[in-house]
């Protein structure tokens, strides 16, 4: 079994790869986030260790980012954080697993191995609202059978919105999900960014499947508008 460990720690990476090699894994390192993002991207890997605070990437983006992109190998996150928040947070962007630093390397290789008997989630299901569809697998999206060109920040926006049709969505919310939690630009990129996928999938089809709920957010039509 090929494992990615993608941890900054020196001394705790070289920890974890000489004890998942003593129990027959094979094991691939990353100190950095853009590193092991770029290794789990290019390489087949039956399980990715993740730490999240990370250099240049955190552990939350690199996790949502391969979600995104079709790639559903099994995730177990490590943290020295601690709390509600954080472990859902770490599973909401797509994890499997997750596993408070210190921990027991006992407890990791049986967490491990659980997530192999597991196996890698199902595809997800396609998303639709009326005549919209995303397939969030193959990260591409219709309108009454006509393939979106959509960039990759608006396919995110659009499965957003989608996963939360028919409900009024914060501009807050979606920088959190859509961009990151940590964003120090301008927030008024949502509004550019819904002005976009408007001029994308309800102009040319004569449609209003995104409103604006002045003071709450947006909400996308449960019917497609």
């Amino acid at each position: 079994m090929r494992v990615l460990v993608v941890e900054d720690e020196k001394r705790l990476a070289a920890g974890l790869k000489s004890g998942l090699e003593a129990e027959g894994f094979a094991v691939d390192v990353a100190l950095d986030g853009a590193d092991g993002l770029w290794l789990a991207r290019e390489q087949p890997y039956d399980l990715i260790v993740l730490d999240i605070m990370l250099p240049s990437v955190n552990g939350y983006r690199i996790c949502s980012t391969l979600r995104d992109e079709g790639n559903w190998t099994p995730i177990l996150m490590l943290t020295a954080k601690d709390g509600e928040f954080d472990e859902a947070e770490a599973l909401d962007s797509g994890a499997d697993d997750y596993l408070t630093k210190p921990f027991s390397h006992v407890v990791l290789v049986a967490r491990l191995r659980a997530l192999l008997r597991r196996g890698a989630r199902e595809r997800p299901v396609v998303l639709e609202a009326g005549d919209l569809r995303l397939d969030p697998g193959e990260r591409r999206a219709w309108r009454d059978g006509t393939q979106l060109e959509l960039t990759p920040r608006e396919l995110s926006l659009l499965e957003f919105l989608l996963r939360h049709k028919g409900t009024v969505v914060s501009k807050r919310d979606i920088l959190g999900h859509v961009w990151d939690y940590d964003f120090e630009g301008d927030p008024n990129i949502v509004e550019v960014y819904v002005r976009r996928l408007r001029n994308k999938l309800d102009r040319p089809f004569r449609r209003r499947a995104i409103e604006t709920r002045r003071g709450a957010g947006y909400r996308l039509a449960g019917d497609g508008g």
